[in-house]
């Protein structure tokens, strides 16, 4: 039988604004380097980080958890002028974060 993924749980939010600044140019850049740089792309950062931001002050570290949290609170946000959705900001932003660990993106290895 499989083993269950574990989950990855993020150090404690230590400085939330330089937390907060660096995940939102980092998102954006990401954004603007997938297809073609638009204004939207800081807005989505923007409104991404934010979420991520209220969530590590309110204690969550699960990388999962914030992940789903994420998908759930930008289903609001008018994508229209975006390439991108809910769901490849979230993994963008698990993507960034693992990223930023020394963490490998796959499986958490």
């Amino acid at each position: 039988m499989s083993e269950p993924i574990p989950s990855i749980c993020l150090p404690p939010i230590e400085n939330p604004d330089q937390e907060r600044q660096w995940l939102e140019k980092t998102l954006q850049e990401w954004l603007d380097a997938q297809f073609i740089p638009e204004a939207i792309n800081q807005t989505i950062a923007e409104r991404a980080t934010q979420i991520y931001v209220r969530q590590r002050l309110e204690g969550e570290n699960d990388l999962g958890a914030l992940v789903i949290a994420i998908i759930t609170e930008m289903r609001s946000f008018d994508f229209s002028k975006s390439f991108f959705g809910e769901f490849a900001i979230a993994n963008a932003v698990s993507d960034l974060l693992l990223e930023s660990l020394g963490m490998e993106r796959c499986c958490g290895q």
